[in-house]
């Protein structure tokens, strides 16, 4: 039963992330809709608890009420579903870089030594150099083939003899 849930909600947010990748805007919209809905309903769910829990808070509170607290989970549920059904919930909280960094198993910046952190830089440098001589190879060869294409042409302009 579960796996059906799964596969039906999995496949339902690639057709709507394959509909909105088509509109930009519209995608970013409902992307930061329901970001600040989530983080409005956790404010809501947080200031409940505390002015309901906490003793100091309870008697100055006009905010303890259920109403409040029903506000806060609706909004909450409202951008969790819109984060969810967008695919936009991981890449928003934790973010794409700490996803593929955990995947690979790299360690964090601060936890990396100078050697480990002058070597990836060297990597970087050896990378950009090799794009730097390719760009000037593609070069080289647009314009050979340039030249090669204005002879073709100067070949066949030249009135054969009959």
């Amino acid at each position: 039963m579960f796996k059906f849930i799964r596969r039906f909600f999995d496949k339902l947010e690639d057709k709507v992330r394959g509909f909105l990748s088509h509109y930009p805007f519209v995608y970013a919209i409902i992307g930061g809709v329901g970001t600040v809905f989530v983080w409005r309903g956790l404010w809501h769910v947080a200031d409940f608890v505390s002015a309901k829990y906490l003793p100091y808070s309870a008697a100055e509170s006009s905010t303890v009420d259920f109403p409040h607290l029903a506000d806060g989970l609706f909004s909450l549920g409202i951008g969790a579903f819109l984060l969810l059904i967008t695919g936009l919930f991981v890449a928003t909280f934790i973010g794409d870089h700490i996803i593929v960094s955990g995947l690979k198993h790299e360690k964090k910046i601060a936890d990396k030594t100078m050697e480990e952190l002058e070597e990836e830089e060297n990597i970087v440098k050896r990378i950009h150099d090799e794009l730097h001589n390719f760009s000037k190879r593609l070069e080289t060869i647009e314009k050979k083939l340039e030249i090669n294409s204005e002879a073709e042409k100067e070949v066949k302009q030249i009135p054969t003899s009959k």
